[in-house]
């Protein structure tokens, strides 16, 4: 009989991070304020007190060297998570990130892996400025060599988080910050799928809507909307960016022949755009109207007052979706 528990997104995560580094004395958690403090989110509270400082540890206000000092534990034999305080602070470790940790693994032919969990807290919903709240994923999803994955839901969080850590490749754990302290179950005993696939996680028959991360919230309340004025969508939870799970994702718009795409990031050159050139390559025939895409504007992130008509809501989602359906 599976053991249950319920969550917040955020402690699922301390409660896999805390399995893993049970598991494997190996595993290191490092980052900006991650150990006694426990993280600006207090995502790691609570760990420094069980595993002491050899086992998780501040590091300096410095991105590249964070990234850096991960591949050279890694090159060491270690498992090192490491954390980005916020998305916005990525940027001065991107070298080290798409030059050097997703490359060396090849580069050495694989002589070197490079097990490296780089955590991300990203997008928006906290009322806070840019380089705060920020959708940055598509620059890593097109960096080949680095693993992109976002949990949606605690149980998610729980295990994915552990399976990241396991991997061998780097990997970018995305986590939907203004989902932290949503609750659901979490079952202990068995993980829910492999770590790059999709799921579906509401039934329908007229139009698919594909999210990933924070908007996957907001897309399950559209379906619920929708539903109460008759009109049926299978919500997929996209749960890894890089590799995407095409297979999950072309058997549903097969079924419906209509597809939406929402995410929290600008749609120009992103994770949609790759979505909707790949199923219109592979699935056209099925296709009943145009891939339409629902997410930020093409604008830098705005201040906190302008937030809410910047992020997609249920609302724009589901414009969206009475326009496949016109078709």
């Amino acid at each position: 009989m599976s053991n249950f528990v319920e969550m917040p997104i955020a402690r699922a995560i301390t409660a896999g991070l805390r399995e893993a580094m049970k598991k494997n004395d190996k595993v290191l958690v490092f980052g900006q304020d991650v150990a006694q403090l426990g993280g600006v989110f207090r995502v790691t509270e609570g760990l420094f007190s069980e595993f002491g400082q050899s086992r998780i540890f501040n590091s300096p206000i410095a991105e590249a060297g964070i990234v850096g000092t991960a591949i050279g534990l890694a090159m060491r034999g270690y498992s090192p998570v490491a954390e980005i305080q916020f998305e916005g602070f990525i940027f001065p470790a991107f070298n080290q990130i798409t030059t050097q940790l997703a490359k060396l693994q090849n580069r050495s032919e694989g002589y070197l892996t490079m097990p490296v969990v780089i955590r991300v807290p990203y997008g928006g919903g906290i009322g806070a400025v840019e380089h705060h709240s920020e959708s940055p994923e598509a620059y890593f999803a097109h960096t080949p060599g680095l693993r992109v994955v976002t949990p949606s839901n605690p149980n998610d969080a729980y295990w994915m988080i552990q399976q990241a850590i396991e991997s061998t490749d780097p990997v970018m754990f995305f986590e939907p910050k203004r989902r932290y302290w949503q609750k659901g179950q979490v079952n202990l005993d068995q993980p829910p799928m492999d770590l790059h696939s999709a799921r579906v996680l509401h039934e329908g028959s007229q139009v698919t809507v594909v999210a990933y991360g924070p908007m996957v919230a907001t897309c399950l309340q559209a379906a619920e909307i929708a539903a109460s004025e008759g009109i049926s969508i299978e919500v997929v939870d996209l749960r890894s960016i890089s590799p995407i799970d095409f297979a999950t994702v072309i058997s549903s718009v097969v079924k419906t022949g209509r597809l939406v795409v929402a995410h929290e990031a600008s749609t120009a050159f992103s994770v949609s755009s790759e979505i909707a050139a790949r199923v219109t390559e592979q699935a056209f025939y099925h296709l009943e109207a145009p891939v339409l895409r629902v997410g930020g504007f093409d604008v830098p992130y705005p201040p906190a007052k302008l937030e809410e008509r910047f992020l997609p809501d249920a609302d724009r989602v589901l414009e969206a979706v009475d326009r496949v359906l016109t078709y």
